[in-house]
């Protein structure tokens, strides 16, 4: 048995489970699940029609670099989106979603015969960042965000030693579960220190397409262009799940250094991941499509503008930059501020089920930067995410904490 497999942790929705096992949520209440961030509007028209004018598909085998049509499919997406050029042969490559891309990349590009290997992801954090960074043989180094600078990174807590060790940086931008978008002068300070250190970054960019300002959020790619650079060291990881509201077709791509991908895609040669060509159509006619792109938006902005002044009169939270979570802090004077104690609360008075900030990050010198926070995901209909946000203000004041 692999040895490493024993550092892994539970992952949060394990953790809850087992800390809710004893609690029974409100009979007289219907559940809500605010919990996962799994889509919920509407698959797109044009995404089942492909599928089922394609089924022949499924009598041959996928290259694992997927059809030209596909790179060029996503290639024009990357072009109108973020205005930057891609050679479909070399700077793309479709991925069965962006959870199994992420963590194979890892397996990639780290070395564990060298001493200290090391993995920097962001704390709060998706819990593939560290699952991968274990199985490659590496340790895991936790950059805590900062609520008062927008929930930014602090990569300044980073040693010069420890960049020095790094060989891989998970960057999540619009944030998993903070909904925070790096500007470009922070692009700028991790270039520089990858060009000096000489680890690749992976950037997950997963949530994009979800933003609540008038200017889309920055891509890695675009910022890297934007600085007068080119890829080198850099990828940026894409998915369809959020965008086009098709989690189950687990289809997305990363795209960026020619050299990195060539590496990539030998390793996932020979990890048996290639796309279906049912999927690969599919896929085509949803990057090819933006109309269901901004009507997805309208639905979350809708549902943000309607639950976040609510929970705003009891809670701190405020609109994200993107993604579709609100990252709320529990008040202080409920349950001392404990997240945990707030969710096992509200489920079993209110039947809503939300995720405790803690279980998605790490104690690092002391500090959980989840701690004292909730993560809702607001993916049902905008009648339950409003009936749920009234239900936690319920529990907020019931208790006497606002």
């Amino acid at each position: 048995m692999n040895p490493l497999l024993a550092r892994l942790h539970p992952y949060p929705f394990e953790r809850l489970k087992a800390l809710a096992r004893e609690v029974v949520p409100n009979p007289a209440l219907r559940p809500i699940g605010l919990g996962i961030g799994e889509p919920r509007h509407a698959t797109p028209a044009l995404v089942e029609e492909a599928i089922v004018s394609h089924l022949g598909g499924l009598s041959s085998y996928p290259a694992t670099a997927g059809e030209p049509a596909l790179r060029q499919a996503v290639a024009g997406w990357v072009q109108r989106r973020y205005g930057v050029a891609l050679d479909p042969a070399t700077e793309v490559l479709p991925v069965n979603g962006s959870r199994e891309a992420l963590f194979a990349f890892a397996q990639t590009v780290i070395d564990p015969t060298r001493p200290g290997a090391c993995v920097v992801c962001p704390n709060p954090f998706y819990q593939i960042y560290e699952g991968a960074a274990l199985l490659a043989g590496a340790e895991t180094v936790y950059v805590p965000s900062v609520p008062a600078r927008n929930f930014a990174s602090d990569w300044e807590r980073v040693p010069d030693a420890v960049w020095a060790r790094t060989q891989l940086l998970f960057v999540c931008s619009p944030g998993n579960p903070t909904g925070a978008v790096m500007p470009l002068e922070e692009w700028a300070r991790l270039f520089a220190l990858s060009d000096r250190h000489g680890f690749a970054i992976a950037s997950d960019e997963c949530y994009s397409e979800i933003y609540f300002r008038d200017e889309p959020p920055l891509g890695a790619l675009q910022a890297a262009r934007a600085l007068g650079r080119d890829f080198s060291r850099l990828v940026a990881f894409t998915s369809l799940s959020k965008r086009s509201n098709v989690p189950g077709l687990r289809s997305g791509f990363v795209a960026g250094d020619a050299a990195l991908l060539k590496a990539f895609l030998l390793y996932r040669t020979y990890h048996g991941s290639a796309m279906g060509p049912v999927v690969q159509a599919a896929s085509i006619a949803a990057w090819g499509d933006e109309a269901h792109v901004v009507e997805n938006r309208r639905l979350y902005r809708e549902k943000f503008a309607a639950v976040t002044p609510r929970l705003a009169e009891v809670m701190d939270v405020a609109l994200p930059d993107a993604g579709f979570y609100l990252w709320a802090a529990v008040p202080p004077a409920l349950d001392g501020g404990d997240d945990v104690a707030f969710a096992l609360r509200l489920l079993a008075q209110y039947n809503v089920s939300v995720l405790p900030g803690s279980l998605l990050a790490r104690e690092v010198d002391g500090l959980n930067p989840g701690r004292g926070r909730i993560r809702l995901a607001l993916v049902a209909p905008t009648a339950d995410c409003v009936e749920a946000a009234e239900r936690i203000v319920a529990c907020v004041r019931a208790a006497g904490a606002a």
